[in-house]
């Protein structure tokens, strides 16, 4: 195995010790890591359409559309429609909904900085900053190209 396969793999698997980490902590809020996310993007910015939705969380709009259906069901979601666009709709969380964000919000940063020391974070934010960097400038390079 390469140095690179190697490099990939380890942080594969702690992608999945993290993601594994948060669905448990997430589940006992009735959430799942993307409806967490949806969450926390709609209470950084109330009022955003599905399509803007859908390209911050990197899923197509059915995806968005089952999870804004879900959410609603639950009661932390509203849908309302937009302004402008007839044929839009703007999404914004409940009192529920801002209440569930704020209380899942708190319980996920206690947990990351029992996973993150500062010793931990202090060796690994400056290589990861830059494989971040690559990484996107990898897949920009790919969109070009086509």
């Amino acid at each position: 195995m390469t140095r690179q396969e190697a490099t990939y793999e380890l942080l594969k698997e702690i992608f999945l010790l993290l993601d594994d980490g948060d669905r448990r902590l997430l589940n006992r809020f009735n959430l799942s890591v993307p409806r967490f996310y949806t969450l926390l993007h709609l209470g950084t910015l109330p009022g955003m359409t599905p399509n803007q939705l859908s390209e911050l969380m990197f899923c197509d709009k059915s995806n968005v559309t089952r999870l804004i259906k879900n959410l609603e069901q639950d009661g932390h979601v509203v849908r309302r429609p937009h302004e402008n666009d007839g044929r839009s709709v703007r999404l914004f969380l409940t009192e529920q909904g801002i209440r569930v964000r704020q209380e899942a919000m708190q319980s996920h940063q206690q947990y990351n900085q029992r996973r993150f020391t500062a010793e931990i974070l202090a060796e690994l934010n400056t290589s990861l900053e830059h494989l971040k960097t690559c990484l996107q400038a990898d897949l920009a390079q790919d969109r070009d190209e086509r």
